[in-house]
C-alpha cells in the first residue's frame, strides 16, 4: 500500500511517500500545486493520499487527488485510536492533531509530550491510554524576534543566531538573541518539568523546523534521556490515519 502524505504548513509544505509504514521519499516545497503532485504520480503507483493544511482550504488539491487515488479527508473528527477531549475540535490545528496521532504510533501506551518547534511552538500531551485533552501554543523563535522589532520604536530586527550560547548579550542585537534563545529554552524545560512531575515514564518528542536547536540544548539538560527527535512526526501521523481506515 503506497500512500502520498502532504503537510501544508505556515512557511513550508512537506510531501512524503510511505510504503505501508515505511517512509520511502520526502521533499519540502513552498507551495503544493497540481504540477508538483503530478510528478509523484508519474513516478509511483499511489493507492492513497491525505492532506493536512493549516492554510486556506485545499479544495482544488483534494479534487485532483480524488480523481487519481483513494483520498482521505483529514480533520479533527478523525479518531485514529485517539480519544480526543479537545472542546473546540473545529479550531484544533490539524498539524497538532496529526502530531498527536504520530506520537501514539511512534510511542504507543506512553505518556508523551509533543513539542513542535515551528512558526509557533506547540506543546501537546497524550497519555498512555491515548487520551488527548489539549495543549499550549507559544510564539516561535522568529516570531519573538519580529514582535520585539514591530512593537517597539528602536529595537532592530535581528536574524537569529543558532550558535549563540551565552547567558547574556553584550550589545542590543545579541541581547535580543539572548532573550529569545534563553527565554524559549527556559519555557521548554519548564513545560517538560511540569509534565515530568505529574506523569510517570514521560517521553518527549521533538519535531518542527527549529527542532535541532532545542535538541542540542536539551541534550545537556537533565531531560536528555527522555527526549527524542522525530522530524517526520506529523507525516507519520497522517500516514497512520490511512492505515486506521484500512484496518
Amino acid at each position: 500500500m503506497v500512500n502520498l502524505v502532504i503537510d501544508i504548513g505556515n512557511t513550508f509544505s512537506k510531501i512524503a511517500l510511505f510504503d505501508n509504514r515505511k517512509l520511502q521519499e520526502f521533499a519540502t516545497t513552498i507551495d503544493v500545486t497540481e504540477q508538483t503532485i503530478s510528478a509523484w504520480f508519474q513516478k509511483y503507483e499511489i493507492h492513497n493520499a491525505i492532506v493536512s493544511s493549516v492554510r486556506n482550504s485545499a479544495v482544488e488539491l483534494e479534487t485532483y487527488l480524488s480523481a487519481r487515488c483513494r483520498y482521505f479527508r483529514f480533520d479533527a473528527s478523525v479518531q485514529a485510536g485517539i480519544v480526543n477531549h479537545y472542546k473546540t475540535p473545529l479550531t484544533l490545528g490539524l498539524d497538532r492533531y496529526a502530531a498527536v496521532i504520530g506520537a501514539r504510533a511512534v510511542m504507543p501506551r506512553t505518556n508523551c509530550l509533543i513539542i513542535d518547534a515551528g512558526t509557533c511552538v506547540t506543546y501537546d500531551f497524550i497519555d498512555s491510554e491515548s487520551n488527548y485533552y489539549g495543549g499550549s501554543i507559544s510564539p516561535g523563535i522568529g516570531m519573538r524576534l519580529k514582535a520585539m522589532h514591530t512593537f517597539t520604536g528602536r529595537l532592530p530586527l535581528v536574524e537569529f543566531n543558532d550558535a549563540f550560547d551565552s547567558e547574556y548579550g553584550q550589545d542590543t542585537k545579541s541581547a535580543l538573541v539572548s532573550g529569545v534563545s534563553n527565554g524559549i529554552i527556559f519555557e521548554v524545560t519548564g513545560f517538560i518539568n511540569s509534565f515530568y512531575n505529574k506523569h510517570s515514564n514521560l517521553k518527549v518528542l521533538l519535531c518542527g523546523g527549529d527542532m535541532n536547536f532545542f535538541d542540542r540544548r536539551l541534550k545537556n539538560s537533565i531531560f536528555a534521556g527522555i527526549v527524542k527527535t522525530e522530524p517526520y512526526l506529523v507525516l507519520i501521523g497522517l500516514n497512520e490515519v490511512i492505515h486506521q481506515h484500512n484496518e
